[in-house]
């Protein structure tokens, strides 16, 4: 087998080498290792591999928690030390800032850090009835796969929904309709676990009768989602703690249903936001946009400081969710909210919004192209707090900014919403000259 010594790691988390001038990516290996590798797919330009023996390991090399790490494929960087795992990806963001935005930060802002272990207050889960592998499995996608991975545990879910692996498998089991239960989505808060069954047949009263008694048993509230997000409704008990999530620094709390958008990572969610409020430093009189504002994350903290607010979001049940809980909190009279498909933005729907002093944007993968290109040069926001998920379309939204809307890059950094995976979350500082 081939043998390589590994340069650099990807925005993937997999090892990067050259091998006879060809890219050799390899799962599972780090920085400065020498390796044995195998390759399961070959292109012109590019190998993907994966080790197959480490003849040297990395200084940075620590044993993997979980025992299902390397064929699960919710996490690809427990063999990495978690303080390492930060450095690799403040240094994705800035490869992709430079190779794709070419466009460099003044300040590289400290990277937000938190809990590395079970963190992952939302997850989606698979269901699979796979009698050759003992019956019902319930996990994550394995890594390159659509078969789901036969978890017992997990080490990045809460300890009670980790604990709770085998009970569902086992509950899921003794129902009419195992076959048909494809996933089960997770929402965990400060008030109440949900778990979200999506029944593609209507259950018998047997089966609610077992979901009603392990809903008692483990202290959590079933729910089913026959259809679309907007027919989940809770089954047992049908009333009880709405789910919610506080913000103490603001004095803020946040309702939400267990479908909708939240982000995983309440810890470093609230440190988030802490640099976000720093950076956009929200003042009395102002007046601000927050773009992409799903149920109100961002703005009523920019409400509490006395800024008006003015959030704009794609989906209208989130809309409304956020207008409800600025009611809640008391800040419904400076916050205002509007549904708008802010990828179709353009310089009159922007213009339309009234005077913007400051804006803050948290868009989904694909970035906000669309608003900032719709940016006016003449009377534009002094100052932009952009918060990504996706390093390659906030370079590529930074490159507008910076030679087309002039906008310097003041600063950015990492959050790390996701230890053990490679998922990059960031902030950004843009100023206008």
């Amino acid at each position: 087998m081939p043998v390589a010594v590994i340069e650099s790691l990807d925005h993937e988390g997999r090892g990067v080498t050259h091998v006879e001038g060809k890219v050799v990516f390899v799962d599972g290996a780090l920085p400065g290792e020498k390796v044995e590798y195998l390759v399961h797919r070959s292109r012109p330009s590019f190998d993907l591999a994966e080790v197959s023996r480490i003849i040297k390991p990395s200084a940075q090399r620590v044993t993997p928690r979980c025992p299902h790490f390397g064929v699960c494929g919710g996490c690809s960087m427990q063999h990495l030390d978690s303080v390492a795992q930060t450095a690799v990806k403040q240094r994705v963001l800035e490869d992709a800032l430079w190779h794709v935005g070419k466009v460099t930060p003044e300040i590289i802002y400290p990277a937000i850090h938190g809990p590395s272990w079970g963190y992952r207050y939302r997850a989606r889960i698979g269901v699979r009835l796979v009698p050759k592998k003992g019956g019902v499995l319930v996990g994550f996608h394995e890594r390159r796969s659509s078969y789901i991975a036969d978890m017992r545990s997990c080490a990045i879910l809460p300890p009670h929904i980790s604990a709770m692996l085998p009970a569902l498998r086992e509950l899921i089991a003794g129902l009419s309709i195992p076959d048909r239960l494809p996933q089960i989505e997770i929402a965990v808060s400060d008030t109440a676990t949900v778990l979200v069954f999506r029944n593609l047949l209507p259950f018998t009263s047997g089966d609610l009768a077992r979901l009603a008694a392990f809903a008692d048993k483990r202290g959590v509230q079933v729910w089913q989602q026959p259809g679309g997000p907007a027919t989940a409704h809770p089954l047992h008990p049908k009333t009880g703690a709405g789910l919610a999530y506080t913000l103490p620094e603001f004095g803020v709390t946040m309702e939400f249903l267990p479908t909708d958008f939240t982000q995983v990572n309440v810890d470093i969610n609230r440190l988030l936001i802490r640099r976000s409020m720093q950076l956009l430093d929200p003042q009395p009189g102002e007046r601000i946009a927050d773009l992409f504002c799903g149920l109100g994350n961002f703005s009523l903290p920019i409400a509490r400081s006395g800024a008006t607010v003015v959030g704009v979001e794609g989906s209208e049940i989130l809309v409304a969710r956020a207008g409800e809980n600025a009611r809640r909190n008391g800040l419904k009279g400076n916050s205002e909210f509007h549904a708008a498909n802010l990828f179709e933005a353009t310089e009159d729907s922007l213009a339309a919004l009234g005077r913007l002093d400051k804006l803050l944007i948290d868009p989904p993968r694909e970035g906000a192209i669309a608003v900032v290109k719709a940016l006016s040069t003449q009377q534009s926001p002094a100052r932009i707090v952009y918060v990504s998920c996706n390093p390659a379309t906030l370079a590529r939204d930074a490159a507008v900014l910076v030679r087309e809307r002039g906008y310097v890059l003041r600063g950015a950094g990492i959050a790390n919403m996701f230890p053990q995976t490679s998922h990059v979350e960031s902030i950004a500082l843009f100023e206008r000259v």
